[in-house]
């Protein structure tokens, strides 16, 4: 019982080390840039479709339901903490940076791949919603 005790607890540890790596890890990499080929992709998508369904389902957590990057998981992360897609930072982003980093995720943000290419330009055409004009 002791030695099961004892292997749970180093497994923790460990998982909790390699994880805490992998955060310091993105975090040294500094500012999140896009490669500079995903700068000049053009966004083929027009209007948000089912964005705000899907940024319910998969961004409201971390970002916020206004997109402030404030959303309840937020505050647990360690930094980089969820981006605010009403900053001017972001705004300042081409959509094809968008799309990327969406795409490929880094740290705490996963990768969403998964969500269908029309899907993740609607997303990015709903964050131009939330920014001041």
């Amino acid at each position: 019982m002791r030695s099961c005790l004892r292997s749970l607890i180093v497994a923790a540890v460990s998982l909790t080390l390699v994880a805490g790596a992998a955060l310091t890890a993105a975090w040294a990499q500094g500012e999140w840039k896009a490669p500079a080929d995903a700068k000049a992709v053009k966004n083929p998508v027009k209007g948000v479709g089912n964005a705000k369904k899907n940024i319910e389902t998969n961004c409201v957590t971390c970002h916020g339901p206004n997109g402030k990057g404030d959303g309840p998981a937020a505050a647990a992360l360690p930094p980089p903490k969820p981006a605010d897609w009403t900053s001017s930072k972001l705004a300042a982003e081409s959509d094809g940076e968008l799309f990327w980093k969406i795409s490929n995720g880094r740290g705490a943000m996963p990768p969403w791949k998964h969500l269908p290419d029309k899907d993740r330009w609607e997303i990015v055409n709903y964050i131009r919603t939330l920014q001041k004009k």
